[in-house]
């Protein structure tokens, strides 16, 4: 544990985390990542035992669950010989709670989480005398809007200079996901994810079912970002004969029939083209990974009763992570370890979309050697990889910086690396990555 101090050193919370370190290593010589996730209200589990740490829950070759009981295995993947790993759980998350007296409340808003992750940045830091190490952060899904935020609150509020930030799966830009009225935008970034979907699903007409993913895409991307984008920026103005061609090949692209998509008004939320992709085989799709499915009570509805991509993993890591503690790690409580916790509401802000991508941009000004990578699997329908690129390519960078950003994605979920063949790329892109960070340029 980590206290959280407020500026008069009483104690606010504590921050309860795992770290494994190299203790042979001098410091300057040892790269050290601060991993999250997400949530808001996520522990750190998913990364720690799904991608980056020494041991993981053992999953099928495709990411498939495999059947009970829950295993932990060694993780030949691990990130460990990159850099030392920090694993924190934010207040609420995890064994970390306020401290007596405190209400959990003053950490559950967008700035207020950033400010309390940095401070136990700031104080492992100090205590474990990491200074002169090289730094990096990973975040993932709401993580990512942490970790992004976190780069410029480092570096403006505290002189920390990160080598490279790391984003997987990060809603950076809640405009790109938010399905809210008058903002077309998440329209066009989800398009490209049900393509894949309905190619996965094999839903898609016959010469673009044949066609391989990437192709799909393409296509998919060209009508998200040019025709489609026009006739909705159009509105009330878009002719019929216009609306009709573009509905036509929506339908072409997601697997959805015309009529459907002409009475969405050329608009479908992620949640009802869950339900609606394979409604005549009484079956919806997963949320965080498309390609699970999942049986609801109600075929009529318009929304799926639950996740089942999520419900898939649920109790693996669940049971995995209180076995590693107590078995493994020694350490013993009767706290419950919270892996996703309530934690609403959560205080954005008032006016507009919550977002960190300038802070983002603020770091990578003020810090050039800063290396950013984003992460995105295709098979995502909670942050899609088209919105990830999208808000790669707005982060309105000099253009001598903008080489200091990278993109990877992986033919998976949200969490990609469940994945055997994404989570074997993804070791390999984060080996590239760290050397590319650390190496000093010439």
């Amino acid at each position: 544990m980590l206290p959280q101090f407020d500026d008069k050193l009483k104690s606010k919370g504590n921050i309860f985390y795992i770290a494994y370190t190299k203790d042979d290593a001098p410091a300057q010589d040892r790269p050290i990542l601060f991993s999250f996730n997400g949530g808001p209200g996520s522990s750190s589990v998913w990364l720690h035992m799904g991608m980056l740490g020494p041991r993981r829950v053992a999953m099928g070759p495709d990411g498939e669950t495999p059947p009970l009981p829950t295993k932990i295995v060694d993780n030949d993947q691990s990130w460990l010989d990159l850099a030392d790993l920090v694993f924190i759980d934010p207040v609420s998350t995890g064994f970390s709670r306020p401290a007596e007296g405190e209400d959990a409340r003053q950490f559950h808003g967008l700035s207020e989480d950033i400010s309390s992750v940095a401070k136990f940045i700031k104080l492992y830091l100090t205590r474990n005398n990491r200074w002169l190490s090289p730094k990096f952060v990973i975040g993932e899904s709401y993580g990512g809007t942490r970790g992004a935020g976190l780069a410029g609150y480092l570096q403006t509020n505290m002189g920390i200079s990160l080598n490279g930030v790391i984003l997987v799966s990060p809603a950076v830009d809640f405009a790109t996901l938010d399905f809210r009225d008058n903002n077309d935008l998440p329209y066009q970034m989800f398009l490209p994810t049900y393509a894949a979907t309905a190619w996965y699903h094999k839903k898609l007409p016959a010469d673009l079912q044949a066609k391989p993913l990437a192709d799909v895409l393409k296509e998919a991307e060209s009508f998200a970002s040019g025709e489609y984008a026009q006739v909705l920026e159009l509105g009330d103005r878009a002719d019929a004969s216009r609306i009709d061609a573009a509905a036509a090949t929506y339908a072409r692209l997601t697997g959805l029939s015309k009529d459907y998509v002409r009475r969405a008004n050329l608009r479908v939320r992620q949640s009802n083209f869950a339900k609606e992709l394979l409604r005549d085989e009484g079956r919806t799709v997963g949320r965080y990974d498309a390609r699970y499915k999942g049986i609801d009570r109600d075929g009529v509805g318009d929304n799926p009763d639950y996740d089942p991509s999520y419900s898939a993993v649920q109790g693996a890591y669940t049971a995995a992570i209180n076995a590693y503690l107590r078995d493994e790690l020694k350490y013993e409580s009767d706290d419950s370890y919270e892996l996703l916790t309530g934690v609403w509401p959560w205080r954005f802000p008032e006016n507009g979309f919550a977002s960190t991508a300038d802070q983002l941009r603020t770091a990578m000004t003020q810090n050039p050697s800063l290396k950013v990578m984003f992460a995105a699997g295709h098979f995502d329908m909670a942050v899609p990889f088209f919105a990830t690129e999208h808000v790669a390519a707005h982060l309105a960078l000099d253009p001598t910086l903008r080489g200091n950003v990278r993109i990877e994605e992986y033919d998976a979920g949200h969490m990609y690396y469940l994945r055997q063949q994404d989570l074997q790329k993804a070791k390999a892109d984060a080996e590239a990555f760290f050397k590319d960070a650390i190496t000093p340029a010439k």
